[in-house]
């Protein structure tokens, strides 16, 4: 049976000591409600939730899936009452606004509950998920009349939301997206088309389901600018709120995937459904992408949740199992074997995947926080500045976050040996569920494509030099005991800062330059922003006594020593141009041997 204990004390530590959460909550008129007492209690709860009822559900739910008959579809045993109680628990509305139900917590909180979520059961996760992005996208762009009517239901888990932009052939360019919305005489619209990949689609969790449709009325311009946001209701909703009639929106099937198998994956179709436009005609696709935004950063949390889970087990596999000895000598000579965490290539193992997980983990709470100027401060030039940082690293959060995050599941796995394979352990699952993280919500590649394109070239690098700014401003205020992480930040951040100006001059010469080198350019940044990351964990650590903090310091120098330099590897292979990729001609893609 996999094993999960949540990593309190890490959080804390992030929260605390690391981005001195409580003094930046109080200086907040509008985060002053909190302090850090509530929010450890918050996560201690969340933890229990974690721990004793999603985490026994992840390989059941795996294994019966979710299923399709006649037309409905219906979660696995267990998952219905699993969301009763985190509902009851107010969990949903977590960081929504009090008007509507919720709690009003800061993201710098709610990326660490979600990260324990995530890490015992995705599946179960991606259902509150949607509804939480679908009441973020109302709270936005609705009028009062559509907020008073769907969010509070929404976040009670009472109704469900969802989004729906895919269709069969438009995926990453939603510009030609055929779903038509026609105006109907009373100001609804009657919806027709079909989305795919549509997650809680359908499911038997909620007595209503509230999905947000992008679609295009007649006259509407060609390409994004003529997309339209509808509430498209399961079950229409009455002028006093009661619920009434079918509306003609319905699940084709679900998916059959490679894993998170108990998340209902559905097709959707749209046949004349009665459906209400959120804000205005062609506006559509802003509104949605405030939704987007923040599912981007919630998939890099399911990238954390799936690697702290696979340490973990892979840890306390290392520990237990026993083959060979230590090249050092024996170890244990009361045992027939050595443990296998006496070997170095285990360690590095080990120990890449624990360095990805204390950085992404701060990584979040970082971007968790600029979210919260965002959305709480009063101060406008730091709400623009934080709007620019989060736009610059939300690429990074989900794709550089996941990225890595695969990786170290595959490294976990790689710790069981032959274990790793068989179902028993939970790792082969991991890696199942996981994978998708890279693909959904815009692939990687894209991510990729939306930073060294929209974030970097457009705007001249202003982003990035900024965000430089903020690592060499700190970094250069570390203490000299800290000159291994100190020395690496910096001479990564000089690197990376070339790299840029190499990049903005190459894609004048080159069209196709940005495009092939996008992914190296979101890791280097990714490698970058981990070194941040590990020198403010470490300046947090340094004057603190016991082995909790120093090996938080010895964990910087593993990543400084052993993982940024791959940042060399990278820029080496921009530097490198494009034609080496586009010289092939297409037919050789097709050629047979």
């Amino acid at each position: 049976m996999p094993i999960y204990n949540a990593p309190l004390a890490d959080m804390k530590f992030i929260l605390n000591d690391v981005f001195n959460a409580e003094q930046f909550w109080q200086a907040n008129e509008n985060l002053a409600h909190l302090d850090a007492a509530t929010a450890e209690a918050i996560l201690e709860e969340m933890a229990k939730f974690a721990q004793n009822v999603t985490l026994p559900l992840n390989r059941s739910g795996d294994e019966e899936g979710a299923k399709y008959e006649n037309g409905a579809v219906t979660t696995p045993a267990g998952f219905k009452a699993a969301f009763k109680q985190y509902a009851e628990g107010g969990w949903i509305g977590l960081g929504a606004d009090e008007e509507w139900g919720g709690q009003g917590m800061p993201k710098m909180l709610t990326v660490l509950s979600d990260e324990m979520l995530f890490a015992t059961n995705p599946s179960f996760m991606l259902y509150p998920l949607l509804s939480v992005g679908a009441g973020m996208a109302l709270n936005s762009y609705a009028s009062q009349a559509q907020k008073e009517t769907y969010l509070p239901k929404i976040y009670s888990g009472e109704w469900s939301g969802t989004m729906c932009l895919t269709e069969p052939h438009a995926g990453t360019d939603l510009g030609i997206i055929k779903t038509k919305a026609e105006r109907n005489e009373d100001g609804t619209y009657s919806i027709t088309g079909t989305k795919i990949f549509i997650t809680g689609g359908d499911h038997d969790l909620a007595e209503n389901i509230i999905h947000l449709v992008l679609a295009k009325t007649p006259d509407a311009p060609a390409g994004s600018r003529g997309i339209s946001l509808f509430i498209v209701p399961k079950l229409l909703v009455n002028a006093d709120g009661s619920l009434g009639e079918r509306n003609p929106v319905s699940a084709g099937s679900i998916e059959h995937k490679m894993g998170i198998k108990a998340s209902a994956t559905c097709v959707m179709n749209f046949d004349g459904a009665q459906g209400y436009i959120v804000g205005k005609e062609n506006e559509g696709l802003a509104a949605m992408f405030v939704m987007m935004n923040y599912e981007r950063l919630s998939m890099g949390i399911q990238g954390l949740g799936a690697s702290e889970f696979a340490y973990q087990n892979a840890a306390q596999y290392a520990t237990d199992r026993l083959q060979g000895r230590s090249a050092a000598g024996v170890q244990s000579p009361s045992k027939p074997a050595d443990s296998i965490l006496v070997h170095g290539d285990v360690r590095r193992m080990l120990l890449n995947v624990r360095a990805n997980n204390e950085a992404s983990r701060a990584f979040a709470v970082y971007v968790g926080q600029q979210l919260d100027i965002t959305k709480f401060s009063t101060d406008a030039e730091a709400v623009k500045k934080a709007n620019d940082r989060v736009a610059l690293l939300t690429p990074i959060a989900k794709a550089y976050l996941t990225d890595t995050a695969f990786n170290s599941t595959l490294d976990a796995q790689m710790v069981f040996g032959g274990h790793g394979y068989i179902r028993e352990w939970g790792m082969e699952q991991c890696v199942r569920d996981l994978r998708i993280a890279q693909i959904y919500e815009g692939t990687n590649g894209v991510q990729s494509q939306d930073l060294i394109g929209r974030k970097t070239i457009k705007c001249k690098g202003e982003f990035i030099a900024e965000y430089i700014q903020e690592i060499r401003d700190f970094t250069n205020g570390l203490d000299a005991d800290l000159n291994f992480i100190k020395d690496a930040t910096l001479d990564a951040a000089a690197e990376v800062e070339a790299v840029t100006q190499f990049i903005l001059e190459a894609a004048q010469e080159s069209p196709d330059f940005a495009n092939s080198s996008a992914v190296d350019y979101l890791h280097v940044v990714g490698l970058l922003s981990f070194s941040y990351m590990f020198a403010r964990i470490a300046n947090a650590a340094k004057d603190k006594q016991g082995d909790f903090y120093q090996n938080k310091l010895a964990l910087a120098r593993y990543f400084a020593q052993r993982i940024l330099p791959e940042l060399a590897l990278r820029i080496t292979k921009i530097k490198a141009g494009s034609d080496v990729i586009m010289n092939f001609t297409e037919d050789y893609f097709t050629a047979q041997v």
